[in-house]
């Protein structure tokens, strides 16, 4: 369970669609406030996610090789398969000129409740289900396994939580340095997103099949 939440917390972190978006809210006016309000919904967003697994399994782990244990497993397979194919897919459709979003004109005048909002719309959905698939084997009766649920939180959060950070201690450096990493992750997006959705789609499928036959 570890190795798999740490691939998926990183494919999700390393995403290059909310990180822009992130970056473009610190930028605006009171983009401090922005950025804490989607820094907090996007990790209340895969927090609710494991307390929702939580409650369904009870805080066990589910029953090698039963019905519910295999479903997930293969949910996760579907997943990575998925991820695969949608890479594959963007990767025939290069090259194409990047056009930003439209609604990123607007976020200048974002309201807070916006900020909240756009971190579960640009929240990695499809990572974020197989992590879900991954934390039914969580048991929440030792510490190794809680310490592991918080630190798959906290590395999918990890870049917002760096840019956040930096952009409070050193407002006017951070400026600067996000804005090129913004235009980076612009130019290169297209790569980004092909290059996470296959790996971290071999890495789940290549796990999945491992685990239903084993």
């Amino acid at each position: 369970m570890a190795v798999d939440l740490v691939v998926i917390g990183t494919a999700i972190t390393l995403g290059p669609l909310h990180n822009s978006a992130f970056i473009l809210l610190l930028a605006s006016r009171r983009g401090v406030r922005k950025g804490l309000v989607f820094l907090l919904s996007w990790l209340a967003d895969l927090v609710a996610v494991i307390a929702c697994v939580m409650l369904l399994t009870g805080g066990k782990p589910l029953v090698h090789h039963s019905t519910p244990s295999t479903a997930a497993i293969a949910a996760k397979l579907a997943i990575g398969v998925g991820l695969v194919l949608f890479g594959g897919h963007r990767y025939r459709q290069l090259p194409r000129p990047y056009r930003p979003p439209h609604w990123t004109a607007r976020i200048d005048n974002a309201s807070l409740g916006t900020a909240a909002a756009l971190a579960w719309l640009l929240q990695s959905w499809a990572m974020v289900a197989a992590g879900a698939a991954t934390v039914v084997d969580a048991d929440l009766s030792t510490l190794t396994d809680w310490l592991t649920l918080t630190g798959y939180c906290v590395l999918a959060t990890l870049s917002l939580l760096v840019m956040e950070l930096y952009t409070v201690w050193a407002p006017d450096a951070a400026q600067a340095r996000l804005r090129t990493l913004r235009t980076w992750l612009e130019q290169h997006q297209e790569q980004l997103i092909i290059t996470l959705s296959i790996l971290a789609g071999l890495w789940l499928t290549g796990s999945s099949i491992y685990a239903l036959a084993n």
